[in-house]
């Protein structure tokens, strides 16, 4: 059995070897199936966090919290506020109540968008395959790279962890597998500063008793469903015959038990299609009537406007969102639109939409959001009846150079200035 040193990244072969030879250090790395596998899942370690604990020593041993204030909702935290129950998305309230001498840091998203970036750089030269996920994560296919880095990839993922460290001052894990599903998988196991490998010959054994949640596309409702079909872990999926597995969990069933499988087809693609465009925030006190909502609604309608323009997409839906004050999720689309950059058009549809939810009830976030997006190539042609379209894009087209010479609050509709208190 071979062993890599993943801090000095000594390969030796040994019976046994709890310590690197060369180093002294324990953080090996072995498995028979090490130098045949070469589809990776690289993930950063609470990256908001991360970044803030880096740019400020004096966070080193502080739980962290990475969010929008009491009425918001934790972005991430670090491995520190993670003892106390913390997690991402949980209600800043609770997350307090769970840690409350955390220290709470509201997100620079310029600063961690910049960073991301540079974790992308160096991703891209070990492979242009490279396929992001979000921010802090992505997908890596080495395949036919070990003649260019001379190395096979767990050795050069292993080298790859340690110049990010070196270089950035955060921290990544790694997961190695022969397919997307195992990889992804396989770094959750050992965080932070993980890497692990699911082998083929180990893969039925290790999926069999995991909870059926760690499928993708396998939420709370879902897993529900399931176990009301006997369904709890993955083995029990592979123990259904396709007309059952169709009548109790419908037309995902046989998607699902391809990965119970541990069979996972989907390729590591670069290129990764923008499917929505969106913009919301969370409200200081809970909101319930209509003239409040609608200049808030205005400002997020701009946001998402100027959004499709940069990113020069056109939008055929519109979609509201809103969240209660109990943390219910209402989500309401009107679709069939032509296609549109223009913050009133875009305002007009969801507004249409949130009239129709005032009901006395009270919100603590609202969001917009552009989708079915086509070229901006498509966008706002008009015609005998729309007759309009050329002013709002004029319009349009000015505000936009006046806030990118003045900065953001340089103009601002009227109906907008209330929202801006909030």
């Amino acid at each position: 059995m071979r062993f890599l040193c993943r801090d000095c990244l000594t390969d030796a072969e040994a019976a046994s070897l709890r310590r690197c030879p060369s180093c002294g250090g324990p953080r090996l790395i072995s498995h028979a199936e090490r130098d045949q596998l070469a589809i990776a899942h690289i993930d950063c370690d609470a990256f908001y966090a991360t970044i803030e604990k880096r740019d400020d020593p004096g966070l080193r041993n502080k739980p962290v919290i990475v969010g929008g204030g009491k009425r918001g909702v934790v972005s991430t935290c670090c491995y520190i506020a993670r003892t106390f129950g913390v997690r991402s998305a949980m209600p800043m309230f609770k997350a307090l109540a769970a840690c409350p001498d955390a220290i709470v840091i509201k997100p620079n998203m310029e600063k961690y968008v910049a960073v991301g970036r540079e974790v992308r750089r160096l991703m891209l030269e070990l492979t242009p395959m490279v396929q992001p996920l979000s921010i802090d994560e992505a997908f890596l296919d080495l395949e036919g790279t070990q003649e260019l880095h001379k190395a096979p990839p767990a050795r050069v993922l292993a080298a790859f962890a340690r110049r990010v460290e070196k270089e950035l001052a955060i921290t990544i894990s790694v997961g190695l597998s022969h397919n997307k599903f195992l990889a992804k998988i396989a770094s959750d196991l050992d965080k932070p500063r993980g890497f692990s490998i699911i082998g083929r010959a180990e893969t039925l054994d290790f999926l069999g008793p995991k909870p059926v949640t760690i499928l993708p596309g396998v939420g709370a409702a879902a897993a529900k469903r399931l176990e009301r079909a006997g369904v709890r872990k993955i083995a029990d999926l592979r123990e259904r015959d396709t007309a059952t597995l169709l009548r109790d969990v419908g037309n995902d069933g046989l998607r699902l038990r391809a990965l119970a499988m541990g069979i996972d087809e989907r390729v590591v693609s670069p290129e990764r299609d923008t499917k929505t465009i969106s913009a919301e925030t969370t409200f200081n006190e809970d909101i319930s009537d209509l003239a409040t909502l609608s200049p808030i609604l205005m400002r997020l309608s701009e946001k998402v406007a100027s959004r499709l323009r940069k990113q020069e997409f056109a939008a055929r839906s519109v979609t509201l969102k809103l969240k209660t004050a109990q943390f219910d999720l209402r989500t309401r689309t009107r679709g069939g639109l032509p296609p549109t950059q223009l913050s009133m058009r875009i305002y007009e549809a969801a507004r249409d939409l949130l009239a129709r939810e005032i009901d006395g009830e009270k919100f603590r976030l609202i969001g917009v959001g552009a989708s079915d997006l086509a070229p901006a190539a498509d966008a706002d042609k008009g015609d005998l009846v729309d007759t309009q379209v050329g002013r709002e894009i004029a319009r349009e087209t000015a505000i936009d150079k006046l806030r990118e010479k003045f900065g953001s609050a340089a103009i601002q509709r009227g109906a907008v200035f209330d929202a801006r208190k909030r």
